[in-house]
């Protein structure tokens, strides 16, 4: 079977959602500098454009200033391909070492 790419970036973005949903800034925040507010929104629309997560726009109350924000959580298909990436790793740790000809 073939896995799905799956870039480091979008890797922990998979890994920062399975516990819970999060805005973009909450990705940034719980990744301690792994993701710059440069790069969250557009990798999140990449993942989106994929089937990785789904968004949708908070509900502001009445009177409320500032603009909505857009939560993000991973979709069941996400979900998948981050757990087809992890056992391949685990596979590939497994493997044992060549050592190179001398």
């Amino acid at each position: 079977m073939d896995i799905p790419r799956l870039s480091a970036t979008e890797r922990l973005i998979l890994e920062l959602l399975e516990g819970e949903e999060m805005f973009g800034l909450q990705l940034v925040e719980q990744s301690k500098g792994a993701l710059k507010r440069g790069t969250v929104y557009v990798t999140l629309g990449r993942m989106q454009d994929k089937g990785y997560v789904e968004s949708w726009t908070e509900e502001q109350p009445p009177g409320a200033i500032g603009l909505p924000r857009r939560r993000y959580r991973p979709t069941a298909y996400g979900l998948r391909v981050l757990e087809a990436w992890e056992a391949a790793a685990r596979t590939l740790r497994r493997q044992p070492q060549l050592k190179p000809a001398t």
